[in-house]
């Protein structure tokens, strides 16, 4: 017997992005304000853009989760509960849960917010069953789990809480060398601190030894005289485990990257939306479309796949030694905002591309359409061959009409114009 249909809880690091995750799938979407959180390099929402951003969401039936999961310093502690009084204010709809780690955070929102639903972030170092309990106590409705569980200790934690309470589990995306995502490397090296959202990722840089009676003399570290990338971890990604992290009782699966693309959140949130409602219609059904979820999640951009944590603690096959480049088979060229009457689409362009190209729209459903790039327009509908200026707006005749929210991608090798 299945348990709980889990939640897929989808990253956005801006409007179009969060419009994005919602057209292609996700039950819940969560999103950082400019400050408190810990992705200081996204874009981020202004709480005006939340308030804009919430009301897409929520008129689509998708819940939005905003993040304050800094672990805050004296400093931090005033303009905190101010945000938090300006989140409980926000109209006309306000977020469905606040995301904290912090000790004091989480009562700053009980006091400014009392009736604001809480979920703990997985910085809290969320290990065993007793720590669950503890956050439910204090008024706590869902608790991400650290990375490092597996998942046999994922189902003896819900063995132990209240079959009300929530867990919350990565399922995709980027690991980070750190317990928990506690990492204090960034601070030492450039003094942008990890666990205030100013990370530098110091994990995927390239490092060699140093013996100390030969200063200036670098050694491998690994069996490579260039050096190695010793901390940078494979990615995550359990679209092949389904049944097994619903087996765990995991309540809501959550993808990683709130620095990502639309294309890119397009593509992990409709794969895992498909898996999922697959493998709830019959397991036969999502068995039998594995290679398609193979397929199509490796088209984002990743570091290599591993299942992490979650069938034991990885062992040396989990890190990449020789680069710290992502596999990105696709060029993101923009989302279609509007299509005229006269067959135009309009696109706010990210990346080039001209005329006589041929592309893919991806749509929400799952399939892919190959079209060519037949005529081009720049906002004053002048015809142009090409759109070389970032975040250009243009209208594009294509050989196949696309919806609004279609995204539009080019195999990355083919796209050197």
């Amino acid at each position: 017997m299945k348990g709980r249909k889990p939640e897929l809880l989808i990253p956005a690091s801006s409007l179009e992005v969060l419009r994005t995750a919602v057209i292609f799938g996700a039950d819940a979407v969560y999103i950082g304000g400019e400050a408190y959180g810990l992705r200081a390099k996204a874009k981020n929402f202004t709480v005006g853009e939340m308030a804009e951003g919430i009301a897409f969401a929520h008129a689509h039936g998708v819940k939005v989760y905003v993040t304050a999961n800094i672990l805050a310093h004296n400093g931090d502690l005033e303009g905190a509960e101010k945000y938090f009084a300006e989140l409980r204010d926000m109209r006309p709809e306000r977020a469905d849960a606040l995301i904290v780690s912090d000790p004091g955070l989480f009562m700053l929102v009980r006091e400014v917010w009392p009736e604001a639903e809480i979920h703990i972030s997985t910085q809290a170092n969320n290990t065993n069953y007793q720590t669950y309990l503890f956050w439910w106590k204090l008024g706590a409705k869902r608790v991400v789990s650290a990375r490092e569980l597996s998942l046999e200790e994922i189902a003896l934690i819900r063995r132990h809480i209240p079959a009300e309470m929530e867990i919350e589990s990565f399922v995709h995306g980027a690991m980070c060398v750190s317990y928990s995502g506690r990492c204090l490397l960034s601070n030492y090296f450039t003094g942008r601190d990890a666990n205030k959202g100013a990370c530098t990722h110091p994990c995927r840089w390239k490092y060699a030894v140093m013996e100390e009676s030969r200063p200036g003399e670098y050694l491998p570290v690994y069996e490579n005289e260039r050096g190695t990338f010793i901390f940078n971890s494979r990615d995550l990604c359990m679209i092949e485990y389904i049944p097994e992290l619903v087996a765990a009782g995991i309540d809501s699966f959550k993808i990683e990257g709130r620095m990502k693309t639309a294309l890119y959140v397009a593509a992990v949130a409709r794969t895992y939306r498909k898996a999922i409602d697959d493998y709830f219609e019959n397991e036969e059904k999502y068995r039998s479309n594995l290679e398609w979820y193979r397929a199509e999640i490796a088209k984002c951009t990743h570091r290599h796949f591993s299942t992490g944590f979650y069938f034991g603690k990885p062992d040396e096959n989990t890190q990449i030694y020789d680069n710290s480049t992502y596999v990105d088979a696709y060029t993101y060229l923009g989302c279609v905002q509007e299509v005229a009457s006269t067959m135009l689409a309009r696109i706010e362009q990210r990346n080039k591309f001209r005329v006589g190209d041929v592309i893919e729209i991806v749509k929400p459903d799952g399939s892919n359409v190959q079209a060519v790039v037949e005529a081009m327009y720049d906002a004053d509908l002048q015809p142009v061959e090409s759109c070389p200026h970032p975040r250009q707006r243009i209208w594009l005749r294509l050989s196949k009409v696309p919806d609004p929210f279609d995204l539009l991608r080019a195999c990355s090798d083919t796209d050197e114009n």
